[in-house]
């Protein structure tokens, strides 16, 4: 078969020029995790707190910033210093920004098996997707330069996903998310779906849900304790896990994050807004200590003027009742397709109503879904609002002047190379594809480049620093209709299919 071009080798370089090129923001928290890992005793890790950059991030990933500072010797040892808070000599910025370049490595691997994995039929449409998500804006502003490791994170999920394939990887995939798990705990919202997956098609017959499989639930559950173990294991013995999981679940953070994640909670928070203004007239009480909670744009607790509070429990109830119709499908349908949008729909479900989220969990849904959007032309028409909304909400993470270009200019290209690209590659749907779904994709498409435009330009001209809240607002708003919109369609398609 004759290969496809750009390859994925050739096109991996070309991004890694790219990225050289770039300047990274946020280097202190890493830099932080390398300082306390490589100068503190393993039981001093999840107590530190002479940064506000506390280490949150499950074992696996101290393990690996640990391993990184082994390197960081050879660069500047001052970088390994706890109390050098905002060190950022050139050497500590080239080194940090070379190991995210390097660690990217696994994402281009496992895509390649994607690829090489794919049907023939396919393997086309699978090339452009890879490249897609090699390329993409989300990882290119939030690891190149707001500075964090997803690109190498999202290239164990990948792997993990691809080894799903076949019957002979599944246990290789179930080993690979555990340890995920223990590298980044966010990938929990993606859980139920490999739970589901893995228990009908590895520790279940494919006959009957009644022929147990034992050997198959014994060597998958003692893999994963296995993992559990070398990761959490010396928090154990140290009897340090509830400070642990303290860390990594932090429910005092308050309902929304400082900038707005697009989703039902940011839709929840624009109708308060709203609802201060129309109170008067509409007689209803309004709780005047919390007008300033949601628009003040720092991490805390939450409080609405006019509508009713909400709880951790009422978002972990609504997470799980948006995910089990999809999780029902998967069991009585476990195919790989169901599996990758049963993973996209978790991602969705946990994206849009979960408690806390940030703006990069975005990234949970768009990957995944990036690897069936070429499926037919019914799922990349519930693409497109997302790949639009999802990475216009990144905006926010950069917000100088110098960072504007890069993002609105890369993030517009990538957007008419790649959706110009899966127009003409998507096959035709089996089924008539939804009217309303194909006019609002065009409809919230048009909308994007006025309001980046307003949001990043017009704004400050028109009200200075008056009004801050409003161009942050406008954009989580906006997202959240486009995220919702998508997760609405691929409902449809998904389960019409």
């Amino acid at each position: 078969m004759a290969e496809h071009y750009p390859t994925l080798m050739q096109t991996a370089v070309a991004a890694t020029a790219l990225k050289i090129l770039l300047k990274s923001t946020d280097f202190e928290v890493h830099r932080n995790w390398l300082a306390i890992t490589h100068s503190l005793p393993l039981k001093e890790w999840y107590y530190e707190t002479t940064s506000e950059w506390t280490l949150d991030y499950p074992p696996f990933f101290a393990y690996f910033e640990w391993l990184m500072s082994q390197a960081a010797v050879f660069a500047d040892t001052a970088m390994l210093q706890v109390k050098n808070l905002d060190y950022d000599s050139w050497q500590t910025v080239h080194f940090q920004r070379a190991t995210v370049m390097i660690t990217e490595s696994v994402l281009i691997y496992a895509l390649y098996l994607f690829i090489q994995s794919s049907p023939a039929a396919s393997k086309k449409q699978s090339h452009a997707a890879a490249l897609s998500i090699l390329l993409s804006p989300g990882l290119l502003i939030i690891d190149h330069i707001h500075f964090q490791y997803n690109g190498f994170l999202y290239g164990v999920l990948i792997l993990s996903i691809v080894l799903a394939r076949k019957p002979s990887g599944l246990l290789a995939s179930g080993v690979a998310f555990a340890a995920l798990l223990c590298l980044k705990h966010i990938y929990l919202y993606l859980a139920p779906a490999y739970f589901v997956y893995l228990l009908r098609t590895y520790c279940l017959g494919p006959r009957s849900i009644f022929d147990i499989r034992l050997a198959n639930c014994i060597k998958l559950g003692v893999a994963i304790g296995i993992v559990a173990a070398l990761a959490f294991g010396p928090f154990v013995y140290y009897g340090q896990m509830p400070q642990v999981l303290s860390r990594l679940f932090p429910f005092s953070r308050g309902l929304c994050h400082a900038y707005w994640a697009p989703n039902v909670w940011a839709m929840y928070s624009f109708s308060d807004r709203v609802l201060i203004y129309a109170a008067p007239y509409l007689k209803l009480p309004v709780n005047y200590d919390a007008v300033n909670s949601v628009t003040r744009g720092l991490v805390g607790d939450t409080s609405f003027a006019v509508l009713p509070n909400i709880t951790p429990r009422m978002t972990f109830v609504l997470t799980l009742a948006a995910q089990i119709p999809a999780l029902a499908k998967l069991f009585f349908q476990p195919t790989w397709d169901n599996f990758v949008a049963t993973l996209t729909l978790c991602g969705y479900a946990s994206f849009l109503f979960g408690w806390h989220v940030h703006e990069k969990a975005i990234l949970l849904v768009i990957i995944p879904f990036s690897l069936l959007a070429l499926k037919d032309r019914r799922y990349l028409g519930a693409f497109r609002p997302l790949a639009v909304s999802g990475h216009v909400s990144l905006f926010p993470l950069l917000f100088t002047a110098m960072e504007f270009p890069v993002k609105v200019v890369y993030t517009i290209l990538w957007l008419i190379v790649f959706l110009l690209a899966f127009e003409r590659l998507a096959p035709a749907s089996e089924k008539p594809r939804v009217f309303l779904l194909d006019r609002f994709s065009l409809l919230y498409i048009a909308v994007a480049i006025p309001l980046i435009a307003y949001c990043s330009l017009v704004h400050q001209l028109l009200f200075g620093a008056r009004f801050e809240f409003l161009p942050l607002m406008f954009i989580s708003s906006y997202s959240a209709v486009g995220v919702v919109g998508s997760w609405i369609g691929f409902l449809v398609v998904f389960f019409t299919s």
